[in-house]
């Protein structure tokens, strides 16, 4: 039995079939469906979890080589919320892009979690190296 990192079955799963360059989605609870990918869903309630407590979980233990951002989260998000998705993210390059571009990559994916967070375009493309 697991006690330590990830103890979620469906979220170890999905995580272990990434590869290299295969990227992944942590989106918040309004993200629009993606019938092409596979989605793991582990919202609880409105604000629970976040996707930063699914960042914090899933990159001690990725090869990550790049995070895709919606550029629209610098504009409607404040300083504070800016940093703290900057200092989860531990350093890795955040690239940003219209959010359209953003949803253009999603079905490229291996899959999505989806968690309970409202921060607006706070959602992530975690690309493997």
């Amino acid at each position: 039995m697991l006690i330590t990192g990830i103890v979620n079955p469906h979220v170890l799963d999905l995580v272990s079939r990434v590869r290299h360059t295969n990227a992944l989605v942590i989106a918040d609870a309004a993200f629009p469906f993606w019938p092409e990918i596979e989605t793991v869903d582990i919202s609880l309630v409105k604000g629970i979890p976040t996707v930063l407590d699914v960042v914090r979980a899933i990159l001690p233990n990725w090869k990550c080589g790049e995070i895709r951002m919606a550029e629209e989260f610098n504009a409607c998000n404040t300083a504070v919320t800016r940093n703290a998705f900057r200092k989860a993210c531990k350093g890795i390059k955040i690239q940003f892009e219209p959010h359209l571009d953003f949803k253009k990559r999603v079905p490229g994916a291996i899959g999505l979690i989806r968690t309970g967070d409202t921060t607006a375009y706070g959602n992530m493309i975690l690309v493997s190296v």
